[in-house]
């Protein structure tokens, strides 16, 4: 029965579906999250169940975000409510403070790639709740992730996601896992939460603001590209070349950046 339903169910492009079916890299991926009873696991996007299963048969319960209806259905007929708690919900319009809110949680996902950036943004809400985040991603996204300074790659996502969590890129997934088969090339990525103490204080909104005026332009220097938000003295303050470009900045730098301008902001004039 189960089969038949899935063989009727066409993957829906405004949702970003693609399906995992691959033995190998179902196991592959499961054994990289390595989920253990009693801990609270949630899953975005679990779709035709591939990891669920997996999840679920190892832990023993689960608790699962789907945006697809039909997709929802078929996952209360296939697991009963002591195994998965499902939420039937789109992830980004999701409160994740509150979803199992006080408690410590994990979470894992084959993230819908049209989606992928703004939810990473949203999920740092909860991120001091969680212990740990495994998504796979499009590879090209992973990539930015993890970049370091001074590499094509390095921007706005590594800065901001480095700035909260340790990344790791674990392994790629090729395209012939998945039904259909996308155009590019997977990644599953590993995301641990910094602690408290771990964190640079900064206003991390202003931040933000700042890291993206940054990157808008990438060929343009500093100096240019924060000028609506500093003065070129003010960057060489911090010890930061005015002329510099965006991309050689360090996280511990912008955090810098970020408190002097913050500073300047609250000085009286």
């Amino acid at each position: 029965m189960a089969q038949e339903w899935l063989e009727g169910h066409h993957a829906r492009k405004r949702f970003g579906q693609n399906f995992l079916h691959d033995r190998h890299w179902i196991e592959r991926i499961v054994r990289s999250i390595d989920p253990q009873p009693g801990e609270i696991l949630v899953e975005i996007g679990p779709g035709q169940a591939a990891l669920t299963r997996e999840v679920i048969a190892r832990a023993g319960h689960e608790t699962a975000v789907e945006i697809d209806r039909d997709l929802a259905q078929f996952l209360r007929q296939q697991f009963p409510e002591e195994q998965l708690d499902l939420i039937e919900a789109d992830a980004l319009e999701l409160d994740w403070t509150q979803v199992h809110a006080d408690q410590r949680i994990r979470i894992i996902g084959n993230l819908p790639y049209n989606i992928s950036s703004p939810l990473l943004f949203k999920l740092i809400e909860a991120a001091d709740r969680v212990i740990d985040q495994h998504f796979m991603l499009q590879r090209e996204v992973v990539d930015r992730m993890v970049a370091g300074p001074g590499t094509k790659t390095y921007g706005r996502l590594s800065v901001m996601l480095q700035y909260r969590y340790r990344m790791y890129k674990l392994f790629d997934v090729p395209p012939g896992a998945f039904t259909p088969a996308p155009k590019v090339v997977s990644s599953i990525v590993r995301m641990v939460p910094k602690a408290p103490n771990e964190l640079m204080p900064v206003p991390v909104d202003l931040m933000g603001n700042v890291v993206a005026h940054a990157f808008q332009q990438r060929r343009k220097t500093l100096r240019n590209a924060l000028s609506n938000l500093c003065e070129a003295d003010l960057i060489s303050q911090t010890g930061i070349d005015p002329g510099a470009r965006a991309e050689t900045l360090s996280v511990e730098d912008f955090v810098r950046l970020t408190n002097a301008i913050a500073s300047q902001a609250n000085t009286p004039q």
